[in-house]
């Protein structure tokens, strides 16, 4: 089965000892420990380790949250349903145009650069 899981990590409680380059960029191994039936009091299903030697306790790094699987529905139509809406097109914005935007000194009609985000993955992590 597949699941959607979005993860919240301290970065602040990496062991920065630990990070190894590699041929990419600059790595963590992490482990993330689930328990899809249950949710704690946050709504989280999981937590993230750090990985560490054997017989150390890595850090705990943060928390996850299964926010989707393949058995589910889709979880805006989940959210809807949970808060008293039916699935039902909205009338008030049926057959209405999309708007359209234009960046401040752009030329209507010629849609802008899509910059890519630079996260400084070729970089050393600045810790």
């Amino acid at each position: 089965m597949k699941y959607g899981v979005r993860l919240k990590i301290d970065v602040s409680k990496i062991n920065k000892e630990k990070l190894f380059k590699g041929q990419k960029g600059t790595y963590l191994d992490a482990t993330v420990f689930l328990d899809v039936d249950n949710k704690d009091q946050y709504d989280n299903n999981g937590m993230i380790t750090q990985d560490a030697p054997k017989g150390e306790q890595g850090a705990i790094l943060g928390n996850a949250q299964v926010f989707w699987n393949e058995g589910q529905q889709a979880p805006q139509q989940r959210q809807q349903q949970t808060q008293g809406y039916q699935n039902q097109p909205n009338p008030t914005y049926q057959n209405q145009p999309t708007p359209t935007y234009q960046q401040q000194g752009q030329a209507q009609g010629q849609s802008a650069p899509i910059a890519e985000p630079d996260f400084g993955m070729d970089s050393d992590i600045p810790f």
